[in-house]
């Protein structure tokens, strides 16, 4: 997964797409927010199941992105699930897919990935890749501990 860079802030990553996807090349995006919006992912309020970015007229869409309505919003609180433009150079790619959200010099960033959708095989091997990564870091510790 991306690493934080200094001043970035982690809200939330996709898991999910990593273990569903071969992530090819990564890209940084901006996304076009309300300020209801912007103060709800603050407090933690971004989820990314189930998402994905849409290429419409020549332009990037950010679509099933739930952001929590603000907790100290009121009657002009934003829409939870509507779709945000993604600010972005054009670029070919596979399938685009969110991958993580962070806060960057005060700003909101998604992480978005060009990916290629992984076969049941590949899954499979990925979980027994990290199972044999698992127990190997609990031998090793049970092994210092012990």
């Amino acid at each position: 997964m991306g690493k934080e860079e200094p001043g970035q802030k982690a809200i939330t990553t996709n898991r999910k797409a990593f273990f569903n996807y071969e992530v090819l090349d990564r890209l940084e995006a901006g996304i076009s927010l309300v300020g209801t919006e912007v103060k709800s992912i603050r407090e933690g309020g971004l989820n990314f199941r189930d998402s994905y970015i849409e290429f419409r007229g020549g332009e990037l869409f950010l679509v099933g992105c739930r952001i929590g309505p603000y907790s100290h919003g009121n009657l002009l609180n934003h829409a939870e699930g509507r779709e945000r433009k993604l600010l972005l150079h054009k670029r070919e790619g596979f399938t685009i897919i969110p991958l993580r959200a962070y806060l960057k010099n005060g700003r909101v960033k998604v992480e978005i990935g060009l990916a290629r959708g992984k076969q049941t095989h590949d899954k499979r091997e990925t979980l027994k890749r990290k199972d044999i990564e698992r127990e190997t870091r609990q031998a090793v510790r049970s092994r210092r501990d012990g």
